[in-house]
């Protein structure tokens, strides 16, 4: 199907919504990734002490996301950034377990304990559903 028949078949409302979330995850992951650097001390009491390597880990994932996020904004690259992106929000996951199992309080941060069970069990979910429903965004931005 070509560039003019697919515009025609997907409504132009549902496109600047694509738009609006392909945008959205390139922003949310490309600024997430420059926080490890700006604030480090924000995020190594959330890495678990079993990993070790507090530093490089932080140092790791902000370079990550920051490439991450901004590979999503090229159509070559999305769909293999978009992969990662999935495969790293699942690495995170021990880093929302262990907020709670220090009683959602760190020396930046600090929440009532519900606040991390929300975060693990609901807002993780909803953020790896929202990334993998860009899989398929075909959208240029601009």
């Amino acid at each position: 199907m070509g560039e003019v028949q697919r515009l025609l078949y997907v409504p132009f409302s549902k496109r600047i919504m694509r738009k609006i979330s392909i945008t959205l995850q390139v922003v949310f992951f490309t600024l997430a990734g420059i926080l490890h650097f700006v604030m480090p001390e924000f995020y190594y009491p959330l890495i678990p002490d079993y990993f070790g390597f507090k530093f490089e880990i932080n140092i790791l994932a902000g370079i990550a996301e920051i490439f991450l996020g901004l590979g999503s904004y090229f159509l070559k690259t999305r769909k293999l950034s978009t992969y990662f992106i999935l495969l790293m929000l699942i690495c995170f996951i021990p880093a929302h377990v262990h907020f709670i199992q220090i009683g959602s309080c760190t020396a930046k941060l600090c929440t009532p304990e519900w606040v991390g069970y929300l975060r693990l069990i609901i807002i993780h979910p909803i953020l790896l559903f929202w990334v993998y429903k860009n899989l398929k965004n075909r959208e240029e931005i601009f």
